[in-house]
């Protein structure tokens, strides 16, 4: 495929400026659109932005990813990601990266240039694992992201599962699914007198915490102020609780 013939092809097409082999394109006053050609000229990088529109950061994001395209584009990783964006306004931290199997673009019109194609845009660490599978990959691109907002905040990587015999609520799934952190911080507190319940939630560096209720809560799992790997089961306060939770989403990234 001529990929420079095909985008100048697209509707509304210039050349995006300070950023060579790199073009901007819009279908509508909603949605906005811009790309940039891999190293080798084999690949799209392209990023959209629906709504509130900001070509400076498309630059950015365009820059950053061709810098790191070896990265992001990592076979193996549906959806990959890379940790160092910084742009003035913008509280970004990182670049992310879908691959052709998740985000689908160009499918309808143009699938020879779906399969080279690869979806950045600007993104938070904490909101990977780096080991999502297709289906986890698929849910937060497509569902839980919104990476074409550029003014929304982070959704931080989350697993849970639970079951609380009170409410009568708990998980459907065989084990610990995609979350959003609001579902679990929603879920511990309603724990309180329900003997037999519990909460489980697992971090983006695969981390696993229970919280249960035993007359109060009690945490098992990667304590504060252990090494690595340190298991046990403590009493703690429902605010210790919750404050754990929000360290544990956190963990290993530069927020």
């Amino acid at each position: 495929m001529d990929l420079q013939a095909t985008i100048a092809g697209f509707r509304n097409v210039a050349p995006l400026d300070g950023l060579d082999g790199a073009w901007r394109w819009s279908l509508n006053p909603v949605l906005h659109f811009a790309g940039a050609l891999t190293d080798d000229g084999k690949r799209l990088l392209q990023t959209n932005q629906r709504g509130k529109h900001d070509e400076g950061l498309a630059r950015e994001v365009l820059s950053f990813a061709r810098a790191h395209e070896r990265e992001l584009t990592e076979t193996g990783r549906f959806l990959g990601f890379v940790e160092g964006l910084r742009v003035p306004g913008f509280e970004f931290d990182a670049v992310a990266a879908a691959v052709p199997e998740v985000h689908g673009h160009h499918k309808a019109q143009n699938p020879d240039l779906t399969a080279v194609t690869y979806i950045v845009f600007p993104a938070y660490a904490c909101e990977f694992s780096g080991s999502e599978t297709l289906a986890e990959a698929e849910a937060r691109y497509t569902k839980m992201l919104r990476p074409a907002e550029i003014g929304r905040e982070p959704v931080p990587f989350v697993k849970m599962s639970f079951d609380n015999p009170r409410t009568g609520g708990g998980s459907n799934n065989p084990g610990r699914a995609l979350t959003y952190p609001r579902i679990v911080r929603q879920e511990i507190p309603e724990l309180a007198n329900s003997a037999g319940g519990f909460v489980e939630f697992e971090n983006r560096l695969g981390k696993v915490w229970r919280v249960e209720w035993d007359g109060g809560w009690t945490v098992s799992g990667e304590q504060p102020g252990t090494r690595s790997g340190a298991q046990g089961r403590r009493e703690m306060s429902l605010d210790e609780v919750l404050e754990l939770f929000e360290g544990a989403l956190c963990e290993g990234t530069p927020r």
